[in-house]
């Protein structure tokens, strides 16, 4: 069976297969793993049997009984036992008096911390080389960063059956289900409990996984444009030599910081879009990605030494090579969930159906009061709409700041990780917290130099810190490294409340990834306010509510063609990464004609695809998407109201479905449309 399952493996890698040799070979494919797949091995009269006696001893519990009995006989295989062993751990194990589950429970939620947080700290430690900025990255970080130290115990708690134990006594629970619980905290942590243990995926499955993801993650992170080497059609060069971007990020971040600058700036901006299309294309030359040897036109897509133009290999495909293995990576997981990818992200990740996501993003994209937007946006700067306008930036009160002297400013406040690191408090302080309080909470985060665009790492247990990573240069902070910086220390403040205040380890976060992102985007708004850089324009509330709505239309977009990828990926498994580099342009076109062509006048733009989430963090992009939503609530729900204790008590509310959470955070429901109201009012105003 090994031999036939490495022969079709090498099948699958030949080249210039035609179509019908690639149906047979993933025939064959799946025919082999049916194999390797787990037996499940219960029948079905035993399972009935054993609901049967165990309802009669406690016939009051007969609909519990037999959501766990049904779940743990779903998950069991042939080693680890016949039907009568099954039936007898049943009947023994279930838990018939409340008193000792209550006991029970917190002893297992004890057990559960101790092992999330000493397994994330392994992690952390191991991956620490390749994420933070420690010096030059050898061979053996990537090595060690690529190890998975809680990849076994999963099936280590099936095999000492504590994973069955959990199951059969905490099972988990639908959506409905949730939602009816109400206020009962103990119910909702029970409920949590009950999502722990509903698959059981292979180590080796989950160590490839692993693999992938960590390779997708070193692909991203050394994506960086030498921006002096850019040439314009006229052989000029507009970046400082010194300046290093890092795709997409960094570049949008360069599109946004050049408005308002004159000609000059909208040069540097259209440069930039060039260089997005040829990566998106992959017609970029792979000797211009993280290498300043060459100078690069990418209007002309040619690359010179010394002025005399030399021969260069494209890219294509590795981008969407990458892609493609993130896919591939989740089709071996769909075998042992029953599910796809798309189903766990949004049905259990973000327990928002697929189509509800996808009716709030169409009906707020689809808004005619955008076109007024994108009118209102032309005449401020006085040309028509260009395809990376969709980073306009300049209804923030920043795009009028001297971001020179800002940066200066920075460099010499920030100029390293441990100078911001002991500015945390008194950051929160400016945002309304108490010393006292503001001590609590900034003694629980750390902050670290990163090696990427930055992002945030929540403890996973008590007594551990929060990460805090983003750029910092040798020469100090800059104001988009700070401007990070603060969105990141947003998502470290609601991940340490959500640990260290919320009444049951169990309901230890938030909903889903929208939700930390909310409270992210809350402080980020605040960035210029915590530097002493009051705006005291009486057109601020508007301009920040055009500034949200186009902001949001950039990303609901994004989020938008990132599902249509995904959707297209499942009906065509078989697929290349060339078509499927042919499919995502085409994808992006698509959703770019429907909702934005109206706006911008002009057809068939790509500007969607540079997004690197879809390389190294697929189907993330909609958190962002409904992380703002929230925050918008969230701003609406803060108005007139003591920010830090409101902050404090919502985020205290922990990890409730996104309708519960909602609800009893603000007291209205998840929706764009007093967004769109707000916006036609702001409107009228001229």
């Amino acid at each position: 069976m090994a031999f036939l399952f490495f022969s079709v493996c090498l099948q699958s890698k030949r080249k210039n297969m035609s179509i019908m040799e690639k149906r047979w070979t993933a025939i064959a494919f799946v025919w082999a793993m049916s194999f390797l797949l787990p037996a499940y091995a219960i029948e079905p009269q035993t399972v009935d049997r054993t609901i049967q006696e165990l309802t009669r001893k406690n016939p009051a519990e007969k609909d519990a009984i037999e959501k766990g009995v049904r779940q743990i006989a779903r998950l069991w295989q042939e080693k680890d036992g016949d039907d009568a062993v099954f039936q007898t751990f049943c009947l023994e194990k279930y838990i018939t008096d409340p008193v000792e589950k209550e006991v029970v429970f917190r002893k297992i939620s004890d057990y559960m911390e101790a092992i999330n947080g000493h397994f994330a700290q392994m992690s952390e430690r191991l991956g620490w080389h390749v994420t933070v900025d420690t010096g030059p990255i050898h061979p053996v970080d990537y090595m060690f960063s690529t190890l998975g130290p809680r990849a076994h115990l999963t099936e280590d708690l099936y095999d000492k059956k504590i994973a069955f134990y959990v199951a059969l006594n905490f099972p988990k629970l639908t959506l409905a289900e949730k939602e009816a619980l109400g206020n009962d905290r103990r119910a909702w942590a029970y409920a949590r409990l009950g999502d722990w243990f509903t698959s059981r995926i292979p180590t080796a499955v989950r160590q490839q996984n692993s693999l992938v993801s960590n390779d997708a993650d070193r692909y991203i992170d050394a994506y960086n444009i030498y921006m002096g080497n850019l040439l314009t059609p006229k052989g000029r060069k507009l970046f400082p030599q010194e300046m290093i971007l890092l795709c997409h990020w960094n570049l949008r971040d360069e599109i946004k910081a050049n408005y308002n600058k004159g000609k000059e700036g909208l040069e540097k901006q259209q440069t930039v879009y060039e260089v997005m299309k040829r990566v998106i294309s992959q017609e970029i030359p792979r000797e211009a990605i993280n290498s300043g040897r060459y100078d690069w036109n990418p209007y002309t897509n040619t690359l010179s030494d010394a002025g005399q133009t030399i021969p260069f290999t494209p890219e294509s495909p590795e981008r969407y090579r990458k892609m493609l293995n993130n896919f591939h990576a989740q089709q071996r997981i769909d075998q042992y969930m029953g599910d796809t990818y798309l189903d766990r992200k949004f049905n259990d990740e973000m327990e928002m159906a697929l189509t509800d996501v996808e009716a709030l993003f169409d009906r707020f994209l689809s808004a005619p009061e955008l076109k007024e937007v994108g009118r209102l946006i032309q005449k401020r700067m006085g040309r028509k709409l260009q395809a990376f306008d969709i980073w306009y930036d300049g209804f923030k009160a920043r795009a009028n700041l001297d971001t020179e002297k800002l940066d200066q400013q920075l460099r010499q406040r920030y100029p390293d990780a441990q100078a911001m690191e002991d500015d945390l408090a008194n950051i929160l302080v400016k945002l309304g917290y108490a010393p006292e309080r503001a001590n609590y909470l900034a003694e629980k985060i750390a902050v670290d130099g990163a090696r990427g665009s930055g992002h945030a790492a929540g403890a996973s247990m008590k007594g551990q810190k929060a990460r805090l990573r983003t750029r910092i240069p040798a020469g100090g902070m800059d104001y988009k490294g700070y401007n990070i910086a603060i969105h990141e220390f947003g998502h470290n403040v609601e991940q340490t409340i959500s640990l260290y205040d919320v009444d049951y380890y169990l309901l230890e976060g938030v909903p889903n990834t929208a939700f930390t992102e909310a409270l992210a985007f809350v402080f980020q708004k605040r960035d210029l306010e915590i530097l002493g850089i009051d705006n005291n324009d009486p057109e601020k509330n508007r301009m920040d509510l055009l500034d949200k709505v186009w902001s949001l239309y950039e990303i609901a977009g994004v989020s938008m063609l990132d599902i249509a990828v995904w959707k297209w990926l499942y009906a065509h498994p078989e697929a290349t990464a060339v078509e499927l580099q042919e499919a995502v342009v085409a994808l992006s076109k698509e959703v770019w004609n429907r909702y934005y062509a109206p706006v911008f006048g002009v057809k068939d733009e790509t500007v969607l695809a540079i997004y690197s989430h879809m390389i190294g963090y697929p189907l993330y992009l909609s958190a962002y998407a409904f992380g703002q939503i929230i925050e918008y609530q969230l701003e609406n729900y803060f108005a007139g109201k003591h920010f830090a204790t409101e902050v404090d008590r919502i985020f205290a509310l922990g990890c409730l479905t996104p309708n519960v959470w909602i609800q009893q955070a603000t007291g209205s429901p998840l929706t764009v449309d007093p967004l769109l109201e707000n916006l036609r009012k702001a409107l009228e105003k001229k």
